[in-house]
């Protein structure tokens, strides 16, 4: 009993040891964690104030002598630059859309334009170090002075307002490190595509200074007792990027696969290693990947109206019978495949559908692929819908393309067993009180969602396939995301409009499409336009995917184009430019990419090795 009795008390006095233990490092972790966090947030902190001081101290001034030196202003502008890049890992992850007044578009941006309500939507005039840009690159513009120096009024103004934002402001770890792989997507996808530099193209310089700010960072993080390797990777990344600092001549495909797939990896090693608590943000772009070319690094289910609109294997099966089937037509006639051919990619090899009652008149644009439309946050070539959904409803009931009716879809279903089954297994409880027309649309965009299919040759490539791909595709992917510029738009690696890294909100673009090959004439269609009523937004059109564009000729927004030769000759020449089409608004650079009919051709090959498997 005795012996008993004292096991039993060495066993309570070994578990309170170890409780005692447990919370004693649990304190420590915290404290250690509490003392790093605030670490960081001084480190920040002190380099935006640095960053306004040197702006407010030297460029400023600079710029208000009465004798200007171009040479002094560029070098101020350029080392500006530099110092914004060391905190906009930080800014860009906490305070997106201050960031945007430091660092955004020069071109005008719309507010509130994802609401029902169009009238609700506004222009915001671009500002910051890229409108500032094109004050001093290519040529110093001695006649927009005062213009110049009101812009960099507002760069330390909006940087004050920075300063108090980071100033107190608590900082969590999973964010830091969130924040910090993203920082690595955006120097991906952005930062050496010359996205947010186009005329200094000082884009290697400047991705070497954000990553040496993350080294310091991370450098936190990094147990010397656990083995890796992330330290030597950035290192060795930054190294690469001092030795090329070329912008045409960069190896974009090497410096991807050899250093920025193993940095964010590292990361998000780290992120998984951190004890605590995490929040899970709905983001298109999957918070736990490892790398931007991960299998399923893209959440489809993103911008879905929420989670009971979510993918699921019923819903996909009961969409895809709908898909195919004529009788949602108002006509009898025509199916949702009817256009969207799975042989083509989901398109019809059209310049333009016909009308569903006159077979002899063309509808208005041309059929976009449905391959991977899942992932992106606005739908039609004009931005009109916000969801799948939406979509689904608008096409069916559109005059001119299906002419169908909810209520006679809803009584088709409901009367036709094998869709009784159907939506029971897709909706289960919910049918109880009739199929309705949320469950019938919802059905549809979940099979659109399931075509998501990323999975091409250039996929095996990023994911470690060395010979996935031939020496002309990579030179072309190189020239795509460099000479050419096409990635400033079509951003790696879903190719389309949805800007990096987070992947939330689409863009269009302005580029003076002819109504014809004939003539020079502008096509009339207003696109986005239309829907907003905005005038810097006239012609403008949301940036497709060119994954399996060999599929889907012809090309733009009226199938204008039928070969991929015409469409980059239309790109080489800088669009409405070169056609001769004055357009004032137009958002594609005025200027000649200068691309000889190889480096074409080698773009074009690359863009082939995007099709879906």
């Amino acid at each position: 009993m005795y012996k008993k009795i004292g096991t039993v008390a060495f066993l309570c006095i070994g578990i309170f040891i170890a409780g005692f233990t447990s919370v004693k490092s649990n304190h420590t972790e915290q404290t250690q964690s509490s003392s790093r966090e605030r670490k960081i947030q001084k480190e920040i902190f002190s380099q935006i104030v640095s960053f306004h001081d040197y702006v407010k101290d030297t460029f400023f001034l600079e710029v208000s002598k009465d004798k200007v030196d171009e040479q002094s202003v560029r070098q101020a502008f350029l080392k500006s630059r530099l110092l914004f890049k060391k905190f906009e890992w930080a800014s860009e992850y906490f305070t997106a859309d201050l960031t945007k007044r430091l660092n955004g578009p020069p071109v005008q941006e719309i507010e509130n334009a994802d609401l029902l309500d169009p009238s609700l939507a506004r222009a915001v005039d671009p500002m910051g170090l890229q409108v500032i840009e094109q004050f001093i690159y290519p040529k110093y513009d001695t006649a927009g002075k005062e213009e110049l120096i009101s812009e960099i009024r507002h760069l330390i103004t909006n940087t004050e307002y920075l300063i108090s934002y980071f100033a107190d402001q608590p900082l969590a770890d999973w964010r830091i490190l969130d924040a910090a792989k993203l920082e690595v997507f955006r120097i991906i996808t952005l930062g050496i595509t010359g996205f947010d530099n186009s005329l200094s193209l000082k884009s290697m310089e400047e991705s070497s200074a954000s990553l040496k700010s993350l080294r310091d960072i991370l450098c936190f993080y990094i147990n010397k007792k656990k083995k890796t390797s992330l330290l030597q990777d950035l290192n060795a990344s930054i190294t690469y990027l001092h030795h090329h600092p070329d912008f045409d001549s960069f190896d974009r495909a090497a410096f991807i696969t050899r250093f920025g797939n193993k940095i964010s990896a590292g990361i998000a090693q780290l992120e998984q290693d951190l004890p605590g608590r995490k929040i899970k943000y709905n983001r298109m772009l999957r918070q736990e990947v490892r790398t931007l070319f991960d299998s399923g690094a893209f959440n489809a289910d993103a911008f879905s109206p929420g989670p009971e609109f979510h993918i699921t294997a019923a819903k996909v099966a009961l969409g895809e019978k709908l898909f195919y089937d004529v009788s949602l037509s108002g006509t009898g006639t025509r199916s949702c495949a009817s256009c969207h051919n799975p042989d083509l990619a989901f398109t019809d090899g059209l310049t333009k559908h016909t009308d569903i009652h006159v077979p002899s008149k063309l509808l208005t644009r041309n059929v976009p692929t449905l391959l991977n439309a899942a992932l992106q946050s606005n739908y039609f070539y004009d931005m009109r819908a916000l969801t799948l959904e939406g979509q689904v409803r608008d096409v069916v009931s559109n005059k001119q393309e299906m002419d169908g009716s909810m209520d006679a879809i809803i009584k088709y279903v409901s009367a036709d067993k094998s869709y009784q089954s159907l939506f029971a297994r897709a909706f289960s409880a919910k049918t109880e009180k009739g199929i309705s027309p949320d469950q019938v649309t919802n059905a549809l965009a979940s099979y659109v969602r399931s075509l998501t299919k990323l999975n091409s040759r250039f996929d095996e490539y990023m994911r470690g396939n060395e010979d996935a791909l031939s020496k002309q595709e990579l030179k072309g992917f190189n020239l795509f995301m460099g000479k050419a510029k096409c990635a400033t738009c079509h951003f790696a690696p879903l190719f389309n409009g949805v800007t990096p890294p987070k992947y939330i909100e689409s863009e269009t673009e302005v580029l003076g499409v002819p109504a014809s090959l004939a003539d020079s004439t502008l096509d009339p269609d207003l696109g986005y336009y239309s829907v907003i009523g905005i005038d810097s937004y006239k012609n403008a059109f949301k940036i497709p995917t060119i994954r399996n564009i060999n599929k889907t000729a012809p090309y733009m927004h009226n199938g204008v184009y039928r070969t991929l030769d015409q469409v980059m000759e239309f790109y080489n020449n800088a669009g409405a430019v070169g056609l001769g089409i004055n357009l004032s608004n137009q958002t594609l650079s005025e200027e000649s990419l200068h691309l000889t009919e190889k480096e074409k051709e080698d773009v074009i090959a690359f863009m082939e090795s995007l099709e879906s498997k």
